[in-house]
């Protein structure tokens, strides 16, 4: 491992408890904060060519190539956010965050080379090349959410763990809220600055450079407010801070671990965590079939302009907030910390509504109400998954759980079926077909969140 990515050493513990007690209090907003921003920086620069989609096919790109340079994206960030993240509990933090956000936004950048330098007249060139850097993008993406997890189940104890991975979870909804409005006021203000007046272009400015340039200022704020573990910072672990050690708690669980054991002795044996991550690959079907098909299917199929498919776009985002925040609450007040049934009733509801965003695409307003209420329930179940692989494994095999999980949402959920699939059934069959296999995969999770029913009320009590 190169020595910049190393884990700090520990440090002597402090001995006076008030000061320790201030440290601590301090501290846990300030690393919070950290990853919260850090992680919303990923996210404006990773579904960028998404919003830019639309502009490309009308420059002359074909639409089945561009879906296919779409699924790079989260294909590099399933194999990333899995293999990263091993790497990642074995690193700092502090540098690993920033880091991973620095190369995905240079990498972001170079999305506008194969359309200015090679463009439609050398389509088949600028594809590769366009596929090769959204690969990148993905990967460098991957890096973020492992180095979250590991400072939330350091700095964090699991019986307060469920209710701060919910607010830290909308990070990624204020970053990707900012995507929309980004790419449409950022072609407005900066790209006559660029391309004059070819107007054409200025949508890469807006979708790529733009938001770049935001991420690495974002990139030096997180490490400056990041810190690796409390014991870095002279402080006990959180669970003695707390006084809140679990059931499965053990001082092995502050050391880091091996490769193999990571791999072989927590993860990849424990079956709850494969339902979940099966369920989770329909979850994300649906979570990105509706967001990366939203702006050409409304721009395409209805009609609509960019800027009302970025504010579609915004409010699909935006509205997730609340959700992951009512959701998180309601499994831990409600179920008593069983992930499952809020799983399935949100994903029910999930499924209405894109059944009423088919029928009434026509309308404007349906269709923001149905985006706002589809981003409202859809990413409580991303979170809850996540929180679930959390819990599973110890502190330092977190984030290679989470990658798990995340590796099938990402690639069998998101780059196989969201993209590939809902694209090419798009061009072949029609837009229908694409809600037909959204309903469906509502449907699916449901069915394989209801296999871990039973063994979560094994776990947690069952309560009435």
């Amino acid at each position: 491992m190169w020595k910049i990515l190393q884990p700090p050493a520990h440090k002597p513990p402090m001995t006076d408890p008030e000061a320790v007690d201030a440290t601590y209090r301090r501290l846990r907003l300030r690393v919070f904060l950290g990853i919260f921003i850090g992680y919303a920086g990923f996210y404006i620069v990773r579904k960028n060519f998404s919003m830019a989609m639309p502009e490309l096919a009308a420059l002359g790109f074909d639409t089945g190539e561009l879906s296919v340079v779409l699924s790079m994206n989260a294909v590099a960030y399933a194999l990333s956010k899995f293999l990263m993240g091993s790497v990642s509990d074995r690193s700092n933090a502090r540098v690993f965050l920033p880091l991973g956000l620095v190369l995905a936004a240079l990498s972001m950048v170079f999305m506008i080379v194969p359309v200015t330098l090679l463009g439609p007249e050398h389509r088949h060139a600028a594809i590769v090349l366009m596929a090769v850097l959204n690969f990148l993008v993905g990967w460098f993406n991957g890096m973020g959410w492992p180095p979250c997890g590991r400072v939330m189940t350091h700095w964090f104890s699991q019986n307060e763990r469920g209710t701060m991975m919910s607010i830290w979870n909308c990070a990624h909804n204020v970053g990707g809220a900012l995507v929309g409005p980004m790419a449409v006021y950022g072609a407005i203000w900066f790209g006559s600055w660029f391309y004059a007046g070819n107007t054409q272009l200025y949508f890469l400015i807006g979708t790529y450079l733009f938001p770049a340039v935001v991420a690495l200022f974002v990139a030096l704020v997180a490490y400056l407010l990041i810190r690796d573990t409390p014991q870095a910072c002279s402080l006990p672990p959180v669970e003695q801070w707390r006084d809140d050690y679990p059931k499965n708690y053990s001082a092995r669980q502050e050391e880091v671990l091996t490769t193999r054991e990571i791999f072989f002795k927590y993860v990849l044996n424990n079956r709850l965590l494969w339902f979940i991550a099966i369920a989770n690959a329909f979850v994300y079907m649906v979570r990105y079939g509706c967001l990366d098909w939203a702006p050409t299917y409304l721009k395409e199929a209805q009609g609509y302009d960019i800027k009302q498919a970025g504010w579609a776009y915004f409010a699909y985002e935006f509205a997730a907030i609340p959700g992951t925040l009512f959701c998180g609450w309601l499994s831990d007040k409600v179920f008593h910390g069983r992930r499952a049934m809020p799983t399935i009733l949100f994903m029910a509801v999930v499924a209405v509504f894109i059944f009423l965003y088919w029928q009434f695409s026509a309308n404007y307003v349906v269709v923001t109400v149905s985006l706002i209420a589809i981003g409202f329930f859809i990413y409580g179940p991303v979170m809850l998954i996540g929180v679930q692989a959390l819990d599973l494994a110890p502190k330092n095999a977190a984030g290679t759980a989470a990658g798990l999980t995340g590796f099938f949402g990402y690639f069998l959920g998101t780059a196989i079926l969201a993209n590939i699939v809902l694209g090419t059934v798009a061009e072949a069959a029609g837009w229908d077909w694409t809600f037909i296999l959204l309903i469906a995969a509502c449907g699916l999770s449901i069915l394989f969140m209801a296999f871990t029913y039973r063994k979560e009320k094994e776990l947690f009590g069952a309560r009435k």
